[in-house]
C-alpha cells in the first residue's frame, strides 16, 4: 500500500502521508480491560456533564455569571470526551490504527481546543472566586453577565487561534521518515518529531503551547488563591476564612484533578516507560471530564439544592397526575 502522496516543488520534494498510524498501548497486557474502563469514564462524562448543563438551563437561579463558566466547562468536557474517547476506542479496541492525514489533524484540532478551554475555564472560575471573596460588595458590578460572556468568547477565540496555528505548522512539514505516532491520539509533539525537514518552528510553538495552555493558567490560579489567602489573613477571623475557602473547594478540586496529573507526567517523562506515559496521559484526558460534574453536584450547594428542587417538582407533578 502506498502511504505517501508527493507534491514536487522546484527545490525539494514535499511528502504528505495518506495516513498516520497510531501505535499507543502496544505491548500492554490485558489492555482491553483498560478500554472498558475508558468507556465507563466516557459514559459518566456524558451523563454527568449533560446533567449539569440541563440543571443550569432549567433552574433560573443558576443563571449567574459563575454558572455561565460552569456551563461552558461542562460543555467543553462533554465536547472533549466525545471527540477523544470514541476515536481512541475505535483505534485500539476495534484495531483501526490507520487514520487519514486530514482526519488526524481534525482530531488534533478538537482535542487541543478542548484542552485549552478546560484550563481557561478554570482561570475564569478562579477570577470569579477571587472577586466574590475579596470584593463581595463590588461582585455584581465587576462580574456581570456581559463581562463573563465576553471573557468566555475571548477564551474560545484564543483557543481557536492557537490551535489553528499549531495545525497549520504541522501541515507545512514533510513526513518522509515515518508515519507511526507513538501516542494514543494525534499528539502535536509526536507528529512534528516525525517530520524530516526543519522542525524548529514547531518545537518552539510546542513549548509556547505548554506555557499558554498550562503554565500561565496555573500561575494565575495559584496567584489568585495566594492573594485570597493573604487578603483574608489581614481582615478575617479564622471562622470567616474557613467559610470563604469552603466556597472554593469545588474549584480547587477541579484544578487539582486537571493540573496535577499533567505536572506529574511532565516531571517524570524522562524516567517513565513510554507505555506508562501513554496510559497516564490518557487518564489525564479522560478523568477530569468525568469527575468535574460529580464534584460540582456533590460539593456545590447551589447545584445540590437545584437537584433537590427539580426532583421535588417532578415528584409533586407525578402525585398531581395520579390524583
Amino acid at each position: 500500500m502506498n502511504f505517501v502522496n508527493s507534491d514536487l516543488d522546484k527545490n525539494n520534494t514535499f511528502v504528505r502521508p495518506a495516513y498516520f498510524i497510531i501505535s499507543g498501548f502496544s505491548g500492554i497486557q490485558n489492555i482491553k480491560y483498560y478500554y472498558v474502563f475508558l468507556f465507563l469514564l466516557f459514559i459518566v462524562s456524558v451523563l454527568g456533564n449533560t446533567l449539569v448543563m440541563v440543571i443550569i438551563c432549567l433552574d433560573h437561579t443558576l443563571r449567574t455569571p459563575k454558572y455561565i463558566v460552569v456551563f461552558n466547562l461542562a460543555f467543553t468536557d462533554l465536547f472533549g470526551s466525545s471527540a477523544l474517547v470514541p476515536k481512541v476506542l475505535d483505534i485500539f479496541l476495534f484495531d483501526h490504527p490507520y487514520i487519514p492525514y486530514n482526519d488526524c489533524f481534525t482530531f488534533l484540532f478538537f482535542y487541543y481546543i478542548c484542552l485549552s478551554m478546560q484550563a481557561l475555564n478554570l482561570v475564569a472560575l478562579s477570577y470569579d472566586r477571587m472577586i466574590a471573596i475579596i470584593f463581595p460588595l463590588h461582585y455584581h458590578v465587576k462580574v456581570t453577565h456581559r463581562f463573563m460572556f465576553t471573557l468566555i468568547a475571548s477564551f474560545w477565540l484564543f483557543a481557536f487561534t492557537i490551535t489553528v496555528i499549531a495545525v497549520s505548522l504541522l501541515t507545512r512539514h514533510s513526513y518522509c521518515n515515518s508515519v507511526v505516532i507513538n501516542s494514543y491520539f494525534c499528539d502535536y509533539g509526536q507528529i512534528y518529531r516525525l517530520a524530516c525537514d526543519d522542525r524548529t518552528p514547531s518545537f518552539i510553538f510546542s513549548a509556547l503551547l505548554t506555557v499558554l495552555i498550562l503554565g500561565l493558567p496555573l500561575v494565575f490560579i495559584v496567584f489568585t488563591y495566594l492573594y485570597i489567602g493573604f487578603a483574608l489573613s489581614k481582615v478575617a477571623t479564622v471562622h470567616e476564612r474557613v467559610k470563604a475557602f469552603k466556597t472554593c473547594i469545588a474549584h480547587l478540586s477541579l484544578v487539582a484533578i486537571f493540573f496535577f496529573p499533567l505536572l506529574i507526567v511532565a516531571t517524570l517523562t524522562g524516567g517513565m516507560h513510554p507505555n506508562a506515559r501513554i496510559v497516564n496521559l490518557s487518564l489525564t484526558s479522560a478523568f477530569p471530564p468525568s469527575l468535574n460534574p460529580i464534584i460540582y453536584v456533590l460539593q456545590t450547594k447551589e447545584i445540590k439544592e437545584s437537584v433537590k428542587k427539580l426532583f421535588k417538582i417532578r415528584r409533586q407533578s407525578k402525585i398531581a397526575v395520579r390524583i
